[in-house]
């Protein structure tokens, strides 16, 4: 790849390590019997679906318009994916469309059941109706990620479920993972039976929810596989698994150029990227981008403070040190920038949006979307 000939700032997806991610998910599908869907939240680069659509079963989307995408582009190359749909409230004017396009709707609460469960199965006969369950349990390294911590809004608990659900769900739902290990799920998985075993007698499906880092080196892919076998052994439904940050998980990066260079106390580098913007888990997490060729400040020779120019004094990267000094234009590339980045960007001070691209396996570049200011402006008013 040219990297020098990318045109800045631009994320940039590589097909081949998106399709090992892939038929390792795959894998785990065939050899533990489950189902595993695309988080749209953690990855949504449609452009890519003709590939992930090979692999996984379908998408799960957290609202109308991740559904309606799912739809629209992930079913037009399998029409056998499933379209899964969940929000901690639906909105009247938004259900209708809803039920017509997914297979299976989640509700947070008993009450959201209640209230649209007929209005679904009018419109779609089909559909499938779940409970989001809050097992209470999680090891979520930090509160923004924790589905489970105190006061969640995100699911039932069992001090709030209603038995006569029961009679109307197709299945049962968790999520309580943030990017963590098997045993983080299995630990879950132990609560979740504690409480609400006593419910899965007739259901056809539990979903495991996301968070599983099933891609990540170190994953204990094998462990993964028997506790799903056991579980569908154990209960006789079926199981489901929905990863975001698995699925693009270490597939690409973020390319950007240095604009400046000036001395303030330190070496400071402008780059036309974003924190912010445009990687803004590094800010929420928080967490230190990897950036290629670079140490940490004062590791190498020449240490810099990246940051944008954007009003935002705290749009800051981080501090990265380098062999050499960098210069106006050199390219710099932040690591692993494909899941949780252009699915949260913003257009925050009217900085351009970074285009993306795909590195096909046959060596070529495709950039599949650019944009400009009518993206700016098309969202305001």
């Amino acid at each position: 790849m040219d990297i020098n000939s990318i045109k800045t700032p631009c994320y940039v997806c590589e097909e081949e390590l998106l399709e090992n991610n892939l038929k390792l998910l795959d894998y785990v599908q065939k050899e533990s019997g489950a189902k595993i869907i695309l988080a749209l939240k953690g990855f949504a680069m449609w452009s890519t679906f003709p590939l992930v659509s090979k692999y996984l079963k379908g998408c799960t989307s957290s609202g109308l318009h991740e559904a309606k995408l799912a739809r629209e582009e992930f079913c037009k190359y399998n029409p056998h994916a499933e379209v899964h749909t969940y929000s901690p409230a639906f909105k009247e004017e938004d259900i209708d469309e809803i039920a017509r396009i997914s297979d299976h709707i989640v509700f947070n609460a008993p009450n959201q059941l209640f209230k649209f469960k007929e209005r679904v199965k009018e419109i779609n006969p089909h559909a499938e109706l779940s409970l989001r369950i809050n097992p209470e349990v999680s090891s979520s390294p930090k509160d923004i990620y924790n589905p489970c911590g105190i006061y969640s809004r995100l699911g039932t608990t069992l001090a709030n479920f209603d038995e006569s659900v029961l009679e109307h769900v197709d299945g049962l739902n968790f999520h309580a993972l943030c990017e963590q290990n098997v045993d983080a799920l299995e630990e879950v998985l132990v609560a979740f039976e504690e409480k609400f075993s006593k419910y899965f007698k007739g259901l056809k499906y539990i979903n495991f929810g996301g968070g599983h880092h099933i891609t990540k080196k170190g994953y204990d892919v094998e462990k993964l596989i028997r506790l799903i076998k056991e579980f569908k052994a154990k209960y006789d439904v079926e199981v489901y698994l929905e990863p975001g940050e698995a699925v693009g998980w270490q597939t690409g990066f973020l390319i950007a150029t240095v604009l400046d260079v000036f001395e303030n106390g330190m070496s400071v580098a402008i780059l036309d990227t974003s924190a912010e913007a445009h990687m803004p888990d590094t800010l929420a997490m928080p967490y230190r981008a990897d950036v290629r060729g670079s140490g940490e400040a004062g590791e190498k020779k020449y240490t810099y403070r990246f940051g944008r120019n954007t009003c935002l004094a705290g749009d800051i990267m981080g501090d990265y040190s380098f062999d050499a000094p960098l210069k106006i234009g050199d390219k710099v590339i932040f690591e692993d920038q494909i899941h949780y980045t252009f699915v949260k960007n913003t257009t925050f001070n009217g900085i351009k949006l970074p285009s993306l691209a795909i590195y096909r396996k046959d060596g070529s570049l495709d950039v599949v979307k650019e944009f400009d200011y009518t993206d700016y402006r098309g969202r305001l008013s």
